[in-house]
C-alpha cells in the first residue's frame, strides 16, 4: 500500500480519532497533561509503525511529562486501538512531540504585536 492510497489516509484518520478518545477518556495517567491533543498520525505503508504527532499545550515540563506517560502506557493504548479497529496486525505507536501549534501562536503573537504599531502609525496626522 503506498502511503498516499487512499485507504492510508482513512486509516491515519480512523487511528488519530480512537487514540484521540483514548488519550482524553481511558488513560487515568496524572503525567498526561489534560490539554495534550493528537494533532496527526502517519502510519507506515505496511502498517508496521505509526508515528502519532502530540501537541501539548504547557510548559516542557508537562510536555516531557506527557511524552513519557504516553510511552509508558503506549502497549495500553495500542490494546484499546486493536480493540476498536479492525486490523489483522495493529501498529506499533511511536509518540513524538510537535510544537508546531504553539510556534504558529507565537508567530500570530509577533504579527499582531506589529501589526499594533503599524495601525498606530497610521492613526497620526500626516506631516505637511
Amino acid at each position: 500500500m503506498r502511503k498516499d492510497s487512499k485507504k492510508n489516509l482513512r486509516l491515519n484518520s480512523d487511528i488519530q480519532f480512537h487514540l484521540s478518545h483514548i488519550i482524553s477518556g481511558d488513560i487515568k495517567d496524572p503525567r498526561i497533561h489534560p490539554m495534550a491533543s493528537v494533532s496527526g498520525v502517519e502510519c507506515a505503508p505496511d502498517l508496521k509503525t505509526c508515528k502519532v504527532y502530540i501537541s501539548v499545550l504547557g510548559t516542557d515540563k508537562d510536555r516531557q511529562d506527557t511524552m513519557d506517560g504516553l510511552k509508558s502506557a503506549s502497549g495500553y493504548i495500542r490494546k484499546c486501538l486493536a480493540s476498536s479497529l479492525n486490523l489483522r496486525n495493529t501498529p506499533e505507536l511511536i509518540f513524538i512531540s510537535d510544537t508546531s501549534i504553539e510556534y504558529g501562536v507565537e508567530m500570530i503573537k509577533k504579527i499582531d504585536a506589529l501589526g499594533i504599531k503599524h495601525d498606530e502609525d497610521e492613526d497620526a496626522e500626516p506631516e505637511e
